[in-house]
């Protein structure tokens, strides 16, 4: 294919400035404006948090990561990007749901 390619390819990844997290999704804006969200079934500590432990982030890495504190959740920016689901197995997460109770 000859003529102009209209396509770039990344080469650093955005940084997160702001992250939303609903009942459904989390939502991430970034730094080079476009937003990024995907279902919050993907990530299952985040779906059985509480409102105030999904609010409780803190974007971390220079912005390239986002931590929740209260759930013990890390999630890079771009694995967001790339459409990367947790990659928590069952057996832990069932561990870390039974020590909340």
């Amino acid at each position: 294919m000859h003529g102009t390619n209209s396509a770039t390819v990344l080469q650093i990844t955005p940084k997160a400035i702001a992250v939303t997290v609903t009942d459904d999704t989390l939502s991430v804006d970034l730094d080079d404006g476009r937003t990024i969200a995907v279902p919050i079934g993907w990530y299952p500590r985040l779906a059985y948090g509480t409102p105030e432990e999904r609010v409780n982030v803190q974007i971390a890495g220079a912005g390239y990561g986002l931590h929740w504190p209260d759930l013990d959740e890390d999630i890079g920016v771009s694995g967001l990007l790339l459409g990367q689901r947790s990659t928590e197995s069952s057996e832990s997460f069932a561990i870390w749901l039974k020590r909340r109770g």
